[in-house]
């Protein structure tokens, strides 16, 4: 397998970074980029959203007939890769979930409406999947949407958890309950989050997130905005995670992390002596190092089974269950080199690294549930990966 790039590959990341440099912002970049999904939830990221749509960089690997270049999806992955490390907000739901969707499944008013906003970067999409009982499991979803033939919609009443765009994004891209059966009864819905049927509620996560609980009070959904067909959705939600799941989890934020740890411990001392001379440091260094390298190839193997117009199920499983937990390895071993210090939080006076590695600490347990949780992954590598029985 060859993981090398081309040379107009290496040509459109050197115009990334370059493009990034001149247009640093601290209201849009975080210099110490922890999260993996970085969000748009402020006029300025919007704005840089906006920036990046007129570079051309947005929907790059769409077909032309929706303003796309048809190009290899390795520039998404370039794209996305860039922006992580420069710790930017990333495209990844619009284009990648809701575009994609749209493009493969949806009728033409969802097309003509949706697709030229979200390539020109002017619409952000919440996504509704998780609820109380339905956390990792997403297809034991509750939310109950009844057919109102009178009016040609549908009606929807229930409970969305941990939907972290829903108090600044425009529209929800939300699964719902249309028939009995377990996956077949699960349809895609549109809905503007200006709904006067919603109530979101701010929840608050380890890691310093604002994530949200939405309510749905006779919520109505015209039949027009039903995405594909009714009890389809799961198919299309499965679809889109496996395609897009590396580019919703760059290695970006990871690699700075540890870039970060190595100049600590390049920087400091123990008991008068160099911390780069400790043995056991330098190897607990060299085994987060090869993690992370662990973690760049078998995201490559995801892209390369994408590119191949395969869905990559178990190796984005596989991708992600490694990638969020090298995050929390490097937390881990930061606390450790750090001591006691290490504990104390952002801002507060001689807090090692800033308090970056606290923060780091608390986020990670986040990094290995969104997504799907780490155990939700390893049951995918078991069952379809390996052909394992369920409950062997």
């Amino acid at each position: 397998m060859d993981f090398d790039l081309s040379d107009d590959e290496l040509t459109f990341e050197k115009e990334v970074v370059t493009f990034l440099e001149a247009n640093h912002s601290d209201e849009v970049m975080d210099a110490n980029p922890e999260h993996l999904s970085q969000t748009v939830e402020t006029p300025a990221k919007r704005a840089f959203m906006a920036k990046l749509a007129e570079q051309g960089w947005l929907g790059m690997s769409w077909p032309k007939e929706y303003d796309g270049q048809e190009r290899s999806g390795i520039y998404d992955f370039l794209l996305t890769e860039a922006l992580s490390r420069y710790g930017c907000p990333q495209p990844g739901k619009g284009v990648g979930i809701v575009g994609k969707t749209i493009i493969r499944h949806g009728n033409d008013e969802l097309k003509t409406y949706f697709l030229p906003r979200i390539i020109r970067g002017e619409i952000e999409f919440a996504i509704g999947y998780s609820e109380p009982q339905a956390g990792s499991d997403a297809a034991s979803m509750q939310l109950k949407a009844e057919h109102d033939a009178e009016r040609g919609g549908w009606v929807l009443n229930g409970h969305k958890i941990w939907t972290t765009s829903a108090h600044f994004a425009d529209w929800y891209w939300v699964g719902a309950r249309t028939g009995d059966h377990k996956h077949k009864g699960i349809t895609l819905f549109l809905i503007p989050m200006n709904h006067e049927g919603f109530e979101i509620h701010p929840t608050y996560t380890i890691g310093d997130e604002r994530t949200n609980e939405v309510f749905f009070n006779d919520v109505f959904v015209p039949d027009s905005h039903v995405v594909g067909q009714v009890g389809k959705g799961w198919t299309y939600i499965c679809e889109a995670l496996d395609l897009e799941r590396f580019a919703m989890l760059p290695v970006g934020p990871i690699e700075m992390k540890l870039k970060g740890l190595i100049e600590y411990v390049r920087t400091e001392t123990l008991d008068g002596e160099p911390l780069s001379r400790d043995p056991v440091v330098r190897q607990t260094i060299a085994k987060l190092r090869a993690d992370l390298e662990i973690a760049r190839k078998l995201q490559r193997k995801v892209i390369s089974e994408a590119l191949k117009d395969r869905v990559p199920t178990v190796e984005a499983a596989m991708y992600k269950m490694w990638q969020s937990q090298v995050g929390q390895r490097i937390a881990n071993a930061a606390l450790d080199l750090m001591g006691p210090d290490a504990q104390l939080k952002p801002g507060q006076p001689e807090a090692p690294a800033g308090g970056r590695y606290e923060r780091s600490y608390r986020y990670t347990v986040v990094d290995t549930i969104g997504g799907g949780t780490s155990e939700v992954q390893k049951n995918i590598i078991a069952g379809r990966g390996l052909g394992l029985p369920k409950n062997f």
